[in-house]
């Protein structure tokens, strides 16, 4: 994990300029639709520069957790820019959260699971700090159930691996439902690479990740 953080903390000086094409004709349309449906107190995992901040709806307490120190000194940078006070930056490690059990309201991840190294541990813990009958948000890319549409990113999975350790080809909807979610809402926003997964912790499961009836 340690090699992964270093690996951020150099390209934070550069993530979001290498970012801005996307950001700009997709993902903040993608954001500000994720976003809005966060409530109560969030956790977001791996907050990176803070390209969600300006999303969040107002009412909301923002807990924001990152492995990289240099991405945090970014989003610290633009928390202070929007002049937010709600919001809170931890340096954390998605696999291993310092929060007791059932803490948040809502858990966000934007484009995040495909980099923790071990994904379902990443996303049990999230599963373990989010309250029961709480929503978990997940904007995420991922294998598409295209093989012509996997083609691209089998070709540029391994840049990727190498650039920053992201992964191009995670089933990370099946890895959300492995970890306990239960699944809720599916919308595919750009082919089914990169979709917005409304899941949720069932509200009778307090003590451990099996999947139980909403009661």
């Amino acid at each position: 994990m340690a090699g992964a953080a270093k690996k951020y903390d150099r390209f934070s000086k550069i993530y979001d300029l290498f970012e801005s094409p996307m950001e700009m004709r997709a993902f903040s349309k993608y954001r500000k639709k994720a976003l809005s449906l966060a409530k109560g107190k969030v956790l977001e995992i791996g907050i990176g520069t803070g390209k969600n901040l300006p999303y969040y709806p107002k009412d909301v307490e923002v807990v924001g957790i990152d492995f990289s120190k240099g991405m945090l000194e970014k989003a610290e940078k633009r928390r202070k820019e929007l002049g937010l006070k709600n919001v809170k930056l931890l340096l954390m490690d998605a696999q291993n959260m310092e929060f007791e059990d059932n803490t948040f309201d809502t858990v966000v991840s934007t484009f995040v699971f495909c980099t923790v190294p071990d994904p379902i541990k990443g996303l049990k813990e999230a599963y373990r700090v989010l309250k029961p009958g709480g929503k978990a948000i997940f904007l995420e890319h991922m294998k598409s159930e295209s093989r012509l549409l996997n083609i691209p990113l089998y070709i540029m999975d391994p840049i990727m691996r190498t650039l920053v350790g992201t992964s191009m080809l995670r089933e990370t909807q099946k890895n959300i439902e492995k970890a306990g979610f239960r699944i809720e809402k599916v919308e595919n926003l750009f082919f089914d690479i990169v979709r917005l997964i409304i899941a949720t912790k069932p509200s009778g499961d307090c003590d451990d990740s099996e999947e139980k009836p909403i009661s």
